[in-house]
């Protein structure tokens, strides 16, 4: 269920409501919006009805809420969430761009990365210091190595840091490094693991699971709010179809869907979307066109000498020229990049 106060309500009677549900046994969940407050009543064991609530000072409405991603939903929120990346905001009016090679392979590989995705404009850097892989012989990362790389990086270019995370037993060395935590399309429905980023209380960019249908996509992020983390954001990374040219298909009708069903940003990745080095120009271009928040793109000074995704990741040169493209295709829709 939602409350929602009426637009003059005090912080007393918002506090008296507050209390009120949390002694019937829910957990409460607060949105404060430009003309509502709204709060969210979510988990109760017993299932005490909360319509009695309507009598209580300042309460508007007592409204049950249909979906069943609760705190995902626009019912919870109607405007769109921005969230706050160590001062970038992402869900806005701007446009941000996460780049950087798939893994931290060495530091003069992640800092010139930076220093050249910096320079085309991008504000924050990827890079997997921990990889998830098909085989257990491929690369695996350099682990906290590889993170303090990302720091140097970091320290050099200003750069946030967005990095993935694999197990929950890694969480304590990440939350000394990362600005973001990504979690990877195979760990969409690590429930465990969506607790465990959900009480961190860093902003995680959580991708779809290959199989993901949005449904089951859009309750992973609610794993993850309803331990109390809001700053989620959610990326398409394409999902696995019959299809075989590309290395999955990257699902575009996801953007505006989630922009739909919820009030969280919306990234694309069109590099895992695609597998082509050629397809991510036409692929991030119709991203932002289709309503995305950012896009997360794979960039690597010798893609042909990379430990990983080496075929999909772009030389800084065509990154910078495809920023240019984008800024065009921004500006066509109302926004900047």
């Amino acid at each position: 269920m939602i409350i929602v106060m009426g637009p003059g309500h005090t912080e007393e009677q918002l506090q008296a409501v507050i209390r009120r549900i949390e002694e019937m046994g829910y957990s409460v969940h607060l949105s404060r919006g430009v003309e509502r407050t709204i709060v969210g009543a979510v988990g109760s064991k017993d299932k005490t009805p909360l319509h009695a609530l309507q009598q209580m000072e300042g309460v508007e409405a007592v409204i049950p809420i249909l979906r069943p991603w609760k705190l995902a939903g626009r019912e919870f929120k109607r405007e769109g969430t921005v969230v706050d990346v160590e001062g970038v905001p992402v869900g806005g009016p701007k446009i941000v761009v996460i780049a950087g090679p798939c893994s931290v392979e060495n530091e003069k590989q992640i800092i010139e990365s930076a220093r050249a995705v910096k320079a085309a404009g991008a504000v924050m850097l990827r890079g997997g210091a921990y990889k998830p892989r098909t085989s257990p012989y491929a690369f695996q990362g350099l682990e906290e190595d590889g993170l303090k790389m990302l720091q140097a990086a970091k320290a050099e270019t200003g750069l946030k840091i967005v990095t993935e995370i694999v197990s929950v037993t890694d969480l304590d060395i990440l939350l000394k490094y990362a600005d973001v935590l990504q979690i990877g399309a195979r760990n969409c429905q690590n429930y465990a693991l969506l607790r465990a980023v959900g009480q961190a209380r860093k902003p995680v960019l959580l991708k779809r699971g290959m199989s993901a249908t949005i449904h089951e996509y859009l309750m992973a992020a609610e794993y993850c709010l309803s331990e109390g983390n809001y700053d989620i954001l959610l990326c398409e990374r394409g999902i696995r179809t019959f299809e075989t040219e590309t290395r999955f298909t990257l699902d575009l009708n996801a953007v505006p869907v989630l922009k739909h069903l919820s009030h969280l940003p919306v990234l694309v990745d069109p590099s895992h979307g695609t597998g082509h080095w050629r397809l991510v120009g036409p692929m991030s271009r119709a991203a932002i066109a289709a309503g995305a928040d950012g896009l997360e793109i794979e960039v690597h000074p010798d893609p042909a000498n990379a430990l990983s995704d080496g075929a999909q990741s772009l030389r800084p040169a065509k990154f910078e020229r495809l920023m240019e493209e984008l800024r065009r295709v921004a500006e066509a829709v109302d926004r900047t990049l």
